[in-house]
C-alpha cells in the first residue's frame, strides 16, 4: 500500500516537472548508449539528481527576475503565466540531457537552445537593445541558476558536497554555460560569489519582476491539492534568497523562528519528494510476474 502511494506520488511529481513527454525523454536520456559529458557520481550528477532541485529551481526563477533585461525577455517572448510549466519542462529536460544524457544528445540540446536565443531580441524601455544570446546576459542566468542549485543542495540535499565537491560542481556547470555562449563563467564557489557581487549594480526589481514573483509564489497554475506542498517548497526557496533581494521583489522578511520552521518544513518536503521519486525496491520474497 505504501509502495503504491509512493509510486503515484512520484509519477505525479515527475509528470508535473518533466511534462507529458517526460517518460519518453527520460528513457532516451538514460537509455541511450554512448559517452557522457559528465561521469556518474560526479558533483553535477549529484546536485542535479537530488530532490533539492525543486527548491533550487524556484529560487533560480526568483533570482533571474532581478535582471531587467532577462525579465523583459521572459515577459515578452516566453511568458511566466501561460507557459510557466512549459518553461519548467524545457529547463528540466535540458538540465537532465546535458547532465545525464549521451554527448550527442547533450550537444543537440545546446544547439536547439542557442537557435532559440537568437530569436529572442527586443528593446528595453530606454531604447537599449537586449538579446538572449548576449554572453553577459547568459552569464547572469547561469550564475543565478548555479548559485541557487548549489545553495539548495547544501541546505536540503541528501549528501551535501564538501568544498572540493562544490568547486567541482561550479566548474562542471560552467562547461555547459560556455557551450551556450556565456563567457567568464565562475569555476569555483568563491568565484561564483564574486560574480554575484559583480552583478549587484545591474539588479533591481521591476514591475514585471514583482508581477512574476506574485504569480510564481501566490498564483501558480496548480490543482488545489498540489498547492500546499508547492507552498512549502516556495517558502523554502524564499528563505534562501539573499536579504538584499527582498525589498526589490517585496518578499517577506522571516524572523529567525519562522526561518527555522520553514527550513524544517523544507527538509520534510524534499525528503518526501526524494522518497516518492526513488525507485521502489521489490521485496526478495515477492514472486516474479515474468
Amino acid at each position: 500500500m505504501i509502495g503504491g502511494v509512493r509510486d503515484r506520488l512520484g509519477e505525479a511529481l515527475f509528470l508535473r516537472v518533466a511534462g507529458p513527454d517526460g517518460p519518453a525523454a527520460a528513457q532516451r536520456i538514460h537509455g541511450t548508449e554512448g559517452p557522457r559529458w559528465f561521469e556518474a557520481g560526479s558533483a553535477i550528477t549529484t546536485v542535479h539528481g537530488d530532490a533539492s532541485m525543486f527548491v533550487g529551481g524556484i529560487r533560480a526563477l526568483l533570482m533571474q527576475t532581478l535582471h531587467p533585461a532577462a525579465m523583459l525577455a521572459v515577459s515578452e517572448h516566453s511568458g511566466f503565466r501561460g507557459d510557466m510549466w512549459g518553461r519548467l519542462h524545457r529547463t528540466s529536460t535540458f538540465l537532465a540531457t546535458t547532465t545525464f544524457g549521451a554527448a550527442d544528445d547533450a550537444q543537440r540540446s545546446v544547439d536547439i537552445v542557442k537557435a532559440i536565443h537568437k530569436r529572442v531580441v527586443g528593446l528595453m524601455p530606454d531604447g537599449t537593445a537586449y538579446a538572449a544570446s548576449d554572453p553577459h546576459l547568459l552569464r547572469w542566468v547561469h550564475v543565478a541558476e548555479v548559485d541557487s542549485f548549489l545553495l539548495s543542495h547544501t541546505v536540503y540535499g541528501r549528501e551535501p558536497l564538501d568544498q572540493a565537491g562544490r568547486d567541482e560542481y561550479v566548474a562542471q556547470a560552467g562547461l555547459v554555460a560556455e557551450k551556450l555562449g556565456a563567457r567568464d563563467v565562475p569555476t569555483t564557489e568563491a568565484e561564483l560569489a564574486e560574480a554575484l557581487e559583480e552583478f549587484r549594480p545591474e539588479l533591481h526589481g521591476t514591475p514585471e519582476a514583482r508581477e512574476a514573483v506574485r504569480y510564481l509564489l501566490l498564483r501558480p497554475p496548480l490543482p488545489l491539492a498540489a498547492r500546499p506542498p508547492y507552498g512549502v517548497l516556495a517558502a523554502a526557496a524564499v528563505g534562501l534568497m539573499p536579504r538584499w533581494t527582498r525589498r526589490h521583489l517585496r518578499l517577506p522578511y522571516l524572523p529567525v523562528t519562522e526561518r527555522l520552521v520553514v527550513r524544517t518544513l523544507g527538509q520534510a518536503a524534499t525528503g518526501t519528494i526524494r522518497w516518492a521519486m526513488s525507485p521502489r525496491e521489490r521485496p526478495a520474497a515477492e514472486p516474479s510476474t515474468a
